[in-house]
């Protein structure tokens, strides 16, 4: 019997959107050295590097990381107020690619009414409170009874203890009555079938192709959007 269905976020509850992330600390470094245009792309650049290395590190060891990671990967200074300024140009660039599907939140309340419990586990360095906000920008946030984000664990998708923490924060122990939605075969689909859960993958985001990894794993279910959902779990 299933008693709780848990998200990815970014690609699967909001759509995925093509961003350039290098953009994104351009916007930072470009105001952490206003003024000194040769400083500013060296910290692009090595932070863009840095950025690289940690999200390609996860296919070999699943290690968990956060945005002041990067930053000291990258050897930038962050505890000063030009710092604060740059860290939010980063974050508002940012915001485009991070509003929820128009058909999560009647989705998500077909959940609840099968009384379902609900959350989230998403691979992230941003911290908890952004996404936070922007779920209760999208008036969501008070849908979900958990929310894990991989910058608050040491490990991230697919390792098993960061299924486990999200079914923890949903206050279900039996992986088998848990269902995981995702849009990456190897993180979300793999990761949560080795646990014992039931996936369900949501296959449209341009997955990055230093991001990729071949695995052969078979979802229990495809949907193509996330209104079909409730159905297919109804059916289980």
């Amino acid at each position: 019997m299933i008693r709780a269905v848990i998200f990815d976020w970014g690609g699967t509850l909001t759509p995925w959107r093509t961003m350039d992330f290098r953009a994104g600390w351009r916007a930072y470094a470009e105001l952490r050295h206003a003024g000194d245009a040769r400083r500013a792309a060296e910290l692009a650049d090595a932070l863009a590097a840095a950025d690289i290395a940690r999200w390609t590190g996860i296919r070999e060891d699943a290690r968990a990381f956060t945005v002041a990671d990067v930053l000291a990967d990258a050897a930038a200074e962050h505890h000063d107020d030009e710092h604060a300024h740059a860290l939010a140009a980063y974050r508002d660039y940012w915001v485009a690619a991070t509003h929820t599907d128009p058909e999560a939140a009647p989705m998500l309340r077909a959940l609840r009414e099968q009384g379902l419990r609900l959350g989230i586990l998403s691979s992230t360095m941003w911290p908890g409170e952004w996404h936070d906000d922007w779920l209760r920008r999208d008036g969501v946030l008070d849908l979900f009874d958990g929310r894990t984000w991989s910058s608050d664990l040491p490990y991230t998708k697919p390792h098993p203890t960061a299924f486990r923490a999200a079914m923890e924060s949903v206050g279900v122990e039996d992986p088998a009555a848990c269902v995981f939605v995702g849009d990456r075969p190897y993180d979300d689909i793999s990761g949560a079938k080795s646990v014992g859960m039931r996936a369900v993958l949501v296959p449209h985001s341009e997955i990055p192709v230093d991001q990729q990894v071949p695995v052969d794993v078979t979802p229990d279910a495809v949907i193509q959007r996330l209104a079909e959902l409730p159905d297919v779990v109804r059916g289980w």
